[in-house]
């Protein structure tokens, strides 16, 4: 059903994006199958549309949810697991411009790592954030901290607004920090 209602969206001309949360009950072959289909609603888009505009595979974060109390399901992705995941994404998905690495719920070390196995977005500022949190996780960065945490991988942190497109910060504010933005990977 969802499908259906992000390829009506498209049609329509509408932009927007994908997630995947991953590593509790699902096998490693319905995670594929979710990306083909992904890929697949994508390729049907109209050649004016945009679709998909990122995709962003996030952990199961199983702290204090109903799926941990009523069915024992934990998170069972590793480090490791998630950055195969973004490769794999990377991979699977070449329609998908954008991958996105949750350094909110794999943490700084991790997201860094997937900056080299395909991610090309780093995440960004959280200003109000309750529902991975409020589940376990308990990173959190100012927007100097993700810049660094970007140089730090070998990238250039850059700029960027909702659809992707790079910014340049106004003369009058270019020496302030850059909190509440979001920041993408060259």
């Amino acid at each position: 059903e969802w499908l259906d209602i992000m390829h009506a969206a498209h049609k329509v001309g509408l932009t927007t994006s994908a997630t995947m949360m991953f590593g509790h009950i699902e096998t490693n072959y319905e995670r594929m199958e979710h990306l083909v289909w992904l890929r697949e609603v994508q390729e049907k888009k109209p050649k004016d549309a945009k679709g998909f505009i990122a995709f962003i595979p996030w952990p199961f974060m199983d702290e204090g949810t109903l799926l941990k109390k009523l069915k024992r399901a934990r998170n069972t992705c590793t480090g490791d697991e998630y950055i195969r995941m973004i490769a794999m994404s990377r991979i699977m998905l070449p329609n998908i411009t954008n991958i996105q690495a949750s350094w909110l719920t794999v943490g700084k070390q991790v997201a860094q790592v997937c900056l080299h196995a395909g991610a090309n977005d780093f995440g960004s500022i959280m200003i109000e954030e309750n529902v991975v949190s409020a589940a376990g996780a308990a990173f959190r960065f100012t927007s100097e901290g993700i810049q660094q945490a970007i140089r730090d991988a070998g990238f250039t942190p850059r700029l960027r607004n909702q659809e992707y497109q790079f910014r340049e910060l106004p003369p009058q504010i270019r020496q302030q920090d850059l909190d509440r933005e979001k920041l993408i990977v060259d």
